[in-house]
């Protein structure tokens, strides 16, 4: 999802996509798909999107919200 600066989205995102990569893995959690702007992993049988410029997470087996923290906290065993 493109900003209205793109420059810096470009500048953040590699970054807080290994950060995030990292993090979900550190819980035993194998990611399935690392695109662009999104990162895919199932979390009880249901398929989890973050997208980590913007720290959106959405998916039927956790309260959708913003943050990487706050996602990290419900999928935490």
């Amino acid at each position: 999802m493109a900003r209205s600066n793109i420059k810096r989205q470009n500048e953040l995102e590699p970054e807080r996509v290994v950060y995030a990569k990292v993090e979900i893995e550190a819980l035993g959690i194998e990611v399935d798909f690392i695109g662009s702007n999104r990162i895919e992993f199932k979390y009880l049988n249901e398929t989890i999107t973050f997208f980590p410029y913007s720290g959106w997470h959405t998916g039927k087996s956790i309260k959708d919200g913003r943050g990487i923290k706050k996602l990290l906290r419900q999928i935490k065993p």
